[in-house]
């Protein structure tokens, strides 16, 4: 089926409500650019038994805005008391704001060259040959926040894993998903497990790294002085108790900086690579630009090309109250309290009220208008972070001479990139 045979619509009223969501959600997994022009064109909010879309950029964009509304409710069960879990109350304000200081944006050049020297030590010991997704795409964020972050001590594989399952739990294993009840069982036990994990290494992190500032403070010299990271600098700092930022409030947040860095970036640079890959005029300028001293054009064009094979095609909120969406238009919908929703972020960034021809490729478009980081007050704590760690990533195996894959990246049946071979020539 596609855009041009598609009747969505008609299939979707014809069937049981049973099998409403279901159909829908094969379609999203399968053919999603088609359907959503189709649901824009005809419906832009869609009703179903299991949860609502919402699918024009201006209605994505409202629901995004209004938190205490539209609220995280899903991530509880998953995040605990992260910040993140938070909707615009004082907790939420006050720690993405301590963080947001921690990650000083003056840092980036540094960080992007030291993701530069990362990517290219992997990338070079490769010989040629590379499971791009196992042992870069994870392995350089996992890398980053070991020497940036600071979460020292940790082996890389663990961090990965910590952050594998609390993402598949936390944003797969929804009940709009469908996850067969096993499977599901399965995730949050793992997620569980890791967590526990996680916990018990953050608590030996944050105490030996205490004492190493103790000591640090204490001799007054440079014959203790330790690197500067963020783990580092929050240890540092002394907050005044009217911040409410104790020693345990200093570790949830040091555990959040390792759970949205590696497999959301893994998940990106992957799904860019293969999008570049597979389309060889693209693939051309692309590496032009890679060569060019300043990365402008390059990022450009490697968030162009996220737009059409982002992370995720949605994000999830619950209604706290009723609510009428899309007020004043020929598609006003009243939310009930309760209603999951899903503004569909990878529709919105097709909706031509926004994008200008948006089936095309043009690099270079407003960056405000993308979701790549999200949007409102849940917009990622590490974006600027990752708008450098992303296209460098992505850079450094385009300069690579001959680059090829050998097939097509593999899922494994679950909603991460598990394997990619890459090749090129190191003569």
């Amino acid at each position: 089926m596609n855009a041009s045979t598609s009747h969505y619509l008609e299939q979707y009223d014809a069937a049981a409500d049973v099998d409403k969501f279901p159909m829908v959600r094969r379609w999203i997994d399968t053919e999603p650019l088609p359907l959503f022009k189709e649901l824009r064109e005809k419906r832009p909010i869609l009703v179903t038994p299991q949860c609502t879309l919402l699918t024009r950029f201006d209605d994505v964009r409202e629901v995004l805005s209004m938190p205490k509304v539209f609220t995280v409710a899903p991530y509880v069960p998953k995040m605990g008391d992260y910040m993140m879990a938070h909707d615009d109350d004082a907790l939420h304000t006050r720690e993405k704001s301590l963080m947001q200081c921690m990650l000083n944006r003056d840092d980036l050049p540094e960080v992007r060259a030291m993701v530069a020297n990362i990517a290219k030590e992997i990338l070079d010991a490769a010989n040629g040959h590379i499971d791009v997704v196992n042992e870069y795409c994870r392995m350089v964020p996992a890398t980053l926040v070991r020497k940036y972050f600071g979460l020292t001590g940790a082996k890389r594989r663990d961090l990965i894993e910590w952050s594998y399952w609390n993402q598949y739990d936390t944003f797969h294993n929804q009940p709009f998903d469908l996850l067969p009840p096993e499977k599901s069982k399965y995730v949050i036990d793992r997620h569980n497990e890791t967590s526990k994990q996680l916990g018990k290494f953050i608590l030996e992190l944050i105490a030996r790294r205490f004492l190493e500032v103790k000591a640090e403070e204490i001799t007054l010299s440079t014959l203790v002085r330790l690197d500067d990271d963020i783990v580092t600098r929050m240890l540092r700092t002394d907050y005044p108790k009217q911040l409410d930022f104790d020693i345990k409030r200093l570790g949830i947040n040091a555990g959040g900086l390792l759970i949205g860095a590696i497999e959301t970036t893994s998940q990106a640079v992957a799904q860019v690579l293969q999008y570049l890959l597979e389309r060889p005029e693209w693939l051309a300028k692309a590496k032009t630009a890679a060569q060019q001293d300043t990365p402008a054009e390059f990022d450009g064009i490697v968030w162009e090309a996220l737009r059409f094979v982002p992370i995720t095609p949605y994000l999830f909120r619950t209604t706290a109250s009723d609510y009428t969406a899309a007020k004043g238009t020929d598609h006003e919908t009243v939310l009930r309290a309760g209603t999951y929703v899903l503004p569909v972020t990878l529709s919105a960034t097709f909706d031509e009220r926004a994008f200008e021809s948006p089936d095309e490729f043009i690099p270079q478009r407003n960056w405000y208008n993308y979701f790549h980081f999200g949007f409102g007050s849940h917009e990622c704590l590490g974006r600027y972070v990752g708008m450098v760690m992303i296209p460098e990533m992505v850079r450094q195996v385009l300069i690579r001479t001959e680059i090829q894959a050998r097939s097509s990246i593999d899922y494994k049946a679950g909603p991460f990139p598990e394997q990619y071979d890459l090749f090129w020539s190191t003569l």
